[in-house]
């Protein structure tokens, strides 16, 4: 069974930091690129982050960058994301998703998403 399971998420002060972790299993990690992707309430999802494991490069959107890093551990088969510098406006639940490591650049794989499966998403609230 093809299963992404997030955790880390919280709330925590604007300025806070947060750590989200995504552990994968039920299909081969190493096929695949994954991405970070957000939903603000009464908004479409948007991808914030994505790693292309094959050439090694990454893309976070305009609103995070700066802030978040997305990394992955192959040998643990999960990916992680680091926010740091935390807004109000990140508030938002986020869903770790895998997508098929097909020949594309990684701002294509976030901005126009092919979800092979999708995390059951965890919130993050920012707020004082």
């Amino acid at each position: 069974e093809v299963q992404l399971v997030e955790s880390g998420g919280g709330m925590v002060q604007p300025g806070g930091s947060l750590r989200l972790s995504c552990a994968a299993s039920g299909f081969t990690f190493s096929s695949y690129d994954m991405s970070w992707v957000r939903q603000a309430p009464g908004k479409e999802r948007e991808g914030s982050s994505c790693i292309k494991f094959s050439d090694d490069t990454t893309y976070y959107a305009d609103s995070v960058k700066g802030r978040f890093t997305i990394s992955g551990d192959h040998a643990k088969k999960e990916v992680y994301l680091q926010m740091n510098d935390l807004k109000p406006e990140d508030t938002a639940v986020y869903y770790c998703a895998s997508e098929p490591g097909l020949i594309g650049t990684v701002q294509a794989m976030c901005v126009k998403p092919i979800v092979h499966s999708w995390g059951q998403g965890t919130q993050v609230t920012v707020a004082s």
